[in-house]
C-alpha cells in the first residue's frame, strides 16, 4: 500500500553509519523516527536528543514492539546483524540492513524465509550503486561505450585507523566482511552476472602487532560464469600518514574502451593545513561524495542509497537491491574467506531460494 503519511521508524545501532541513519531519516519529511536502540545507553541516549527522538532503547525487541514502527534500519557491527533482522521482520517492519546482509549463508537464507513469510521488503545497503563515478562506468558499459566488459580491477582498502581506532570490534570482523562487500556487490553489478569460483590469498602479521586479530590483507581473482574476471584488493594496513582515511580504485576494461575511477584521492579538493607533530603541512582530500554535508544537509550517494530505501516504501515497490543480493555477495565473501584457508579454487556455491516481498 502507498504511503500518505510518514513511515514509522526504527534504528537498531546508534554507532557511526547508525548516526548517518538518523542524520538522513530525521531530515526526511516521509519518515518519522519514533524510536534509536543501541546496548550503550548512553550513546543511544545521546544520538535520541541531537536528533529529537522521543524514545531510546538498549533492548531492540522492546522497540520493535512497538505498533507504530514500520520500518527498521539495522547498523549493528557486520557480524551483528542477522538476529535484529529476523526479529525485525517477524515483528511486521521492513528492514533495511548496511552491508552485508549477513556473514554467514545460513543466515542469510533465515532472513529470506522470514521475509518471505511476512511478505516485507529487505534492502542490503549496496550504496555503490548511488556513486555518481559507478554508475556513469554502469551506464558506459551498457550503452556499448567501452565494448564487452572482460576485465575488472578493483581496489577498497584503509588505513591501520580503521581497525585500530575507527570501530572497537575488528578482531570479531575482517576487512574482507568490513570492505569486501562493496566489491563484489560492485562487479556483480556493472558484469551484470554471477561468480562461478574464487581464488584469493591473505596474510596476518601487521594487525595482531597492533593488537588486531584479524587479517591484515586480502587478495582475490573472481571469475565470472560468462567469461568476466575481476581482481579485488582489500587491505586494513595503509599508513595512517595517507591524505585519505579510504583508498578506492577501478579499473573497467572493455573490448573497445576503458574506464578509470578514483574517488579517494582524486584532486577535487585538495587540502593542506599544519596538522603534524612536525609541523609539515597536513594534506588530506575531504569527502565530496560519499556523505559530506552541504548548508548542514547530508548528501552524498551514502545517503542517497538510504533515500531509495524510503522511495521504495513509499511507492509500496520492492528496492533494486534485494535480499537475493544480499545473498549473492555472502556466499561469495564466505568462498573467498574458505579460498584463503586452504589456498586453493573454490566453487561458489549458489543457493535456489527466491525473494518474494509483497
Amino acid at each position: 500500500m502507498k504511503h500518505n503519511s510518514p513511515i514509522g521508524y526504527g534504528i537498531i545501532g546508534a554507532g557511526i553509519w547508525g548516526e548517518l541513519h538518523t542524520r538522513v531519516l530525521t531530515n526526511d519529511p516521509r519518515v518519522n523516527v519514533l524510536g534509536i536502540c543501541d546496548i550503550n545507553e548512553k550513546r543511544a541516549k545521546e544520538i535520541a536528543n541531537k536528533y529529537n527522538i522521543d524514545k531510546y532503547y538498549t533492548d531492540y525487541t522492546a522497540m520493535l514492539a512497538d505498533p507504530n514502527i514500520e520500518a527498521i534500519s539495522i547498523t549493528t557491527p557486520d557480524f551483528a546483524h542477522s538476529e535484529p533482522a529476523i526479529n525485525a521482520i517477524n515483528s511486521g517492519k521492513h528492514v533495511l540492513i548496511e552491508k552485508p546482509m549477513a556473514t554467514t549463508t545460513s543466515e542469510c537464507l533465515e532472513i529470506i524465509e522470514a521475509q518471505n513469510k511476512f511478505k516485507k521488503y529487505i534492502m542490503v545497503d549496496f550504496h555503490n550503486r548511488w556513486s555518481p563515478a559507478f554508475y556513469n562506468a554502469y551506464e558506459s558499459i551498457y550503452n556499448g561505450e567501452v565494448g564487452k566488459v572482460s576485465y575488472i580491477y578493483f581496489r577498497l582498502s584503509d588505513t591501520t585507523f580503521v581497525p585500530t581506532k575507527y570501530i572497537n570490534w575488528a578482531s570479531k570482523s575482517s576487512v574482507l566482511w568490513f570492505l569486501g562487500p562493496h566489491a563484489v556487490d560492485t562487479v556483480r553489478w556493472l558484469f551484470n552476472d554471477e561468480v562461478k569460483e574464487v581464488f584469493a590469498v591473505s596474510r596476518k602479521n601487521i594487525l595482531p602487532q597492533l593488537g588486531i586479530d584479524t587479517p591484515d590483507f586480502y587478495s582475490t581473482i573472481l571469475q565470472f560464469e560468462h567469461g568476466g574476471v575481476a581482481h579485488l584488493e582489500h587491505s586494513w594496513i595503509i599508513s595512517p600518514n595517507s591524505p585519505n582515511l579510504f583508498d578506492l580504485k577501478c579499473e573497467i576494461q572493455g573490448s573497445s574502451g576503458t574506464i578509470y575511477i578514483d574517488t579517494s584521492h582524486n584532486s577535487m579538493i585538495q587540502k593542506y593545513t599544519p596538522l603534524t607533530s612536525q609541523g609539515y603541512p597536513y594534506l588530506s582530500h575531504p569527502d565530496t561524495t560519499l556523505m559530506p554535508i552541504v548548508q548542514n544537509h547530508q548528501i552524498g550517494f551514502a545517503t542517497e542509497s538510504i533515500r531509495h530505501f524510503i522511495e521504495s516504501l513509499w511507492a509500496d515497490k520492492e528496492p533494486i537491491v534485494n535480499s537475493i543480493d544480499g545473498l549473492r555477495v555472502t556466499e561469495i565473501l564466505e568462498a573467498i574467506e574458505k579460498s584463503a584457508k586452504i589456498n586453493s579454487l573454490v566453487n561458489v556455491t549458489k543457493n535456489d531460494i527466491k525473494s518474494k516481498p509483497i
